[in-house]
């Protein structure tokens, strides 16, 4: 392949960054445009311009589906000799090389897949009392102080600055991350930071292997650069040794794993730290359509801190689409079953359904659109996170309800029994524990809970053959059959479907139709991020979940989590709304001045999909915009024309009769009586007295004519 082929096709942003010279770029690259093409294509035009050697090159990223994606890339680029891993592989790769000489004879230890199992151990040790769910969120901390290069001995005072919310006092989790180390070190297994160290302890400490691994390597790419943490940028600075062939692309405004260590201050700092380094920015967005990409900048353009400032305005570069639409319910429940339905409505009309996904903030959400999308028949596969009945604490959760069928009173209220039963498992209702893997587990159960109120509060009549139908038993025992019922239905074999996946699990993925829910205040943003700095990471996960959006994007919340619960507010990071409907105010100043009107929107349904209707024309089609129609179009011409005669007989305006939405209105609903007319908005005891009869006439098949002749004989 020429080196002419590999610049032709790039925009004129890429081609700068394709062809910048030897020595520090940073390559600020926004979602969708094409950051993975500009670094396989510079690495390519280096590598066949003769310029560098592909045997030198190391290409850095941070996961295996990546780091494999840039490979097929470069080999069709020509450049397949590359090396291209993530930060783990490529120490693994260098350990092992040179373990002869760094473990004097010993063999390599044990490479741990999961720390959490020796973390038990260790709280055991430590006198700490910890369940999976527990040694998950201890795990998850130690991971955090290894990655931050912070010490046992130094946990405490770290934590404190960092503003981190462990699950015991930190001086009880440094204890524990001391009998972890210990533990370790006499089983003689090592962690994936403990890799990390090993490569950095290798080339600092032994020279002979410093010299080796930087003859080896002396070109370096970092894809991602916002998420690289402390522990692997002094691995990166080792690799380098002082040279300054790099290559780092990233978005500071997709920042979002700052809870495991990750920083972006390493992508912000980087012109400061190399003089006269080359900076491009790529903004044109090829993924998503401008609708898209429009929301995706008035959510990110509010953005404060350090982060905000290598912002980039992004410029749609795809034909036009759907204008992006939130879509608010009275309960959460309601949401998931409209979002099934849309989900249906998309596969019928052609979408696959492997390109529709459905993100949320917490993995406890799932369990509603597993049920709803279960319930539609609409095929999922849940990504990231175990599904809701395979989850430990569920299937424990449920042999514990089992068992408190035998030991609870037949009058027992449902909830109540359910609530008691949970508690045989530790579980707590009044008393959710701090976030993490602790808090999912609560929410899980909580989950269960919130069933056995929606079983309770609508039992469904159920047929008994020709003898007639009797009403379904609202019992612990008839409960638990329900669970098992929805459990077997979602353990169908795993087949391409939607994709359910939380917003941090959905980062680098893109589908064709993205569903936003749950977006109210205390979910999204969660009720734990309390600093300005973790508000704006929440922002930034609403940005990130904007941008997966290729065509069709929709944003929903329940105003409350089930039904009849408390109001809850929109999420404070949606832009303004137009007046006109649940579409996004297009960005101009005006509109970035306005502030968001933050009380609860008067509740009218819509008839077809049960969101709530915001605009006034909506309320009066009792329907949103975007959901299908089922006017008498017939009707409605018949209305037109006797709306016209009326008018000019009377001398005014035809809308002083009806609006063209009232017609439509009319047209869809085909009223039969007085109740029916004045249930559409803007018809009131006026109105069904001036006009009611021509319009009940006109629905019963009357023609204009008739009507006209009718009044003329009266």
């Amino acid at each position: 392949m020429r080196t002419e082929s590999v610049l032709a096709g790039l925009d004129p942003d890429q081609r700068t960054a394709v062809t910048a010279p030897a020595g520090p770029v940073c390559i600020l690259a926004g979602a969708g445009t094409g950051k993975t093409r500009a670094i396989t294509h510079r690495i390519a035009h280096r590598t066949l311009s003769g310029e560098i050697n592909p045997r030198h090159v190391l290409a850095v990223t941070f996961t295996a589906r990546a780091a494999a994606e840039m490979r097929a890339r470069l080999t069709g680029l020509g450049a397949g000799a590359v090396q291209a891993r993530t930060f783990h592989a490529a120490a693994l790769r260098q350990v092992r090389y040179f373990s002869a000489r760094l473990l004097e004879g010993r063999g390599m230890p044990e490479l741990m897949e999961s720390k959490v199992r020796v973390v038990g151990l260790a709280a055991a040790r430590a006198g700490v009392r910890a369940d999976r769910a527990v040694a998950r969120d201890l795990a998850s901390e130690i991971e955090w102080a290894k990655s931050s290069l912070v010490e046992p001995s130094e946990y405490a005072v770290a934590a404190a600055k960092a503003l981190r919310e462990p699950p015991f006092e930190p001086a009880r989790v440094a204890e524990v991350f001391a009998a972890y180390e210990s533990l370790k070190r006499r089983q003689g297994v090592i962690d994936f930071e403990d890799l990390l160290r090993a490569a950095v302890w290798g080339i600092e400490e032994h020279g002979d292997v410093a010299d080796q691994i930087r003859a080896q390597y002396r070109h370096f790419v970092v894809d991602e650069y916002q998420d690289v943490n402390p522990l692997q940028q002094r691995l990166l600075e080792a690799w380098l040794g002082g040279r300054d062939d790099l290559t780092v692309v990233g978005d500071a405004s997709q920042t979002i794993y700052s809870f495991t260590g990750a920083t972006s201050s390493y992508l912000i700092d980087f012109p400061r730290r190399w003089r006269g380094a080359v900076v491009v920015r790529l903004v044109r967005d090829y993924r998503s359509t401008p609708q898209v990409v429009g929301l995706a900048n008035a959510v990110i353009r509010q953005a404060r801190g350090t982060e905000a400032k290598l912002r980039l305005e992004l410029e749609g570069q795809r034909p036009s689409g759907p204008e992006p639409t939130l879509k608010v319910f009275p309960d959460e429940p309601g949401e998931a079953n409209a979002v099934a339905r849309r989900c249906q409505e998309l596969i019928a009309s052609g979408t696959p359904a492997s390109e529709i996904a459905v993100l949320f903030r917490t993995n406890a959400q799932s369990e509603s659109y597993e049920e709803a999308l279960a319930e539609a028949e609409v095929p999922y596969v849940v990504r990231g996170a175990e599904r809701f009945f395979e989850r430990a604490e569920v299937r424990q959760a449920m042999v514990a309800l089992r068992a408190a069928v035998r030991s609870t009173p037949g009058e027992t209220p449902l909830v109540e029994a359910v609530v008691e039963g949970l508690s045989a498992t530790g579980w707590n209702r009044s008393q959710p524990p701090p976030g993490g893997a602790a808090r999912e587990q609560w929410e899980a159960l909580a989950a269960l809970v919130t069933l056995a109120e929606e079983y309770a509060a609508e039992p469904v009549i159920l047929p008994i053959g020709e003898a007639g139908r009797v009403q379904r038993e609202v019992t612990l025992a008839a409960f638990n059959e329900e669970l098992a019922r929805r459990a077997e239905q979602q353990h169908a074999p795993t087949v391409a479907g939607v994709t359910l996946a939380s917003l941090h699990s959905a980062k680098g993925l893109e589908w064709d139709a993205v569903f936003l829910v749950g977006l109210a205040d205390g979910t999204l943003p969660t009720t734990y991020a309390k600093t300005p700095e973790q508000l704006e990471e929440e922002r930034r996960l609403l940005y990130v979940g904007v941008t997966r959006a290729r065509q069709l994007l929709w944003l929903s919340y329940g105003q409350s989590r089930a039904p009849g619960g408390r109001a809850r507010r929109p999420c404070r990071f949606l832009p303004q709304l137009e007046r006109s409907g649940g579409t996004f105010a297009k960005s101009t100043t005006a509109a970035r001045s306005q502030k968001i009107d933050r009380r609860p929107p008067k509740v009218s349904s819509c008839r077809v999909c049960g969101a709530t209707l915001l605009a006034g024309a909506d309320r009066k089609l009792g329907r949103c915009p975007t959901c299908p129609s089922d006017m008498d179009e017939d009707l409605f011409q018949r209305l037109q024309q006797w709306r016209a005669s009326t008018a000019a007989e009377l001398k005014v305006p035809a809308y002083v009769v009806f609006t063209d939405a009232t017609l439509v209105a009319v047209a869809e609903r085909r009223p039969s009586d007085p109740a029916q007319l004045l249930s559409i908005a803007g018809i009131g005891p006026r109105k069904l007295g001036q006009y009611g009869d021509a319009v009940f006439a006109l629905v019963g098949g009357a023609s204009p004519d008739d009507l006209g002749r009718k009044n003329f004989e009266n």
